[in-house]
């Protein structure tokens, strides 16, 4: 198995490249019927589902239509498992240019725009200002550049949120809005059956 999917951390071994999508991923959902994670979706190559059933690691929820065979059986693609135990998810986030980009996401704090992204200091570092959750917003080039290393009072300019550093809750159900391109139907019931009902 590449990578050593079944012994190594459940929550950072997803599938992550579109052309991997094209082979009948399984949605990995954790003990609780939840996904692992939500951005990525936790995703295995059918090859590492079919592993895990045989490892007895993992139920079997939904099929694909597809069958793979071997000279002693045959066996149907799995499309979402459930694994046995139950894998405590991580409380603290990583401070990542993409988990920042997730709490503010994916979008300018200062215009809205989502092209062309990078991330601004809001106090300068030249002022002192750190490299943080607190300090630090997605901002798109143009008002990166307006901004430059002046204060927001210098600069005119007004922040849509007060950053913040945010819980792994947080980021899961901001992982919620940008799902992959790839969906199959019948991942569509775990990935959203615990979300709150419009009244």
């Amino acid at each position: 198995m590449k990578g050593g999917t079944m012994d190594g951390d459940f929550r950072t071994e997803f599938v992550r490249e579109p052309v991997a999508l094209k082979h009948f991923p399984a949605l990995v959902l954790n003990a609780d019927y939840r996904p692992l994670s939500y951005y990525p979706l936790s995703l295995w190559p059918w090859q590492d589902a079919i592993k895990a059933v045989f490892l007895d690691r993992v139920d079997i929820l939904a099929h694909y239509d597809e069958v793979v065979r071997s000279q002693r059986m045959e066996i149907q693609v799995p499309s979402v498992v459930v694994l046995r135990e139950f894998v405590k998810p991580r409380k603290r986030v990583a401070f990542t240019r993409f988990n920042l980009f997730l709490r503010d996401e994916f979008a300018c704090q200062y215009c809205g725009s989502r092209n062309d992204l990078t991330f601004d200091h809001v106090v300068p570092r030249k002022l002192g200002g750190v490299t943080s959750w607190e300090n630090v917003v997605a901002a798109c080039a143009p008002c990166n550049l307006r901004k430059g290393s002046k204060t927001l009072r210098e600069s005119g300019m007004k922040l849509r949120q007060t950053p913040r550093r945010p819980d792994a809750e947080l980021l899961r159900n901001l992982g919620r809005r940008f799902p992959p391109n790839h969906l199959h139907e019948s991942w569509l019931d775990y990935l959203y059956w615990d979300t709150e009902l419009d009244a």
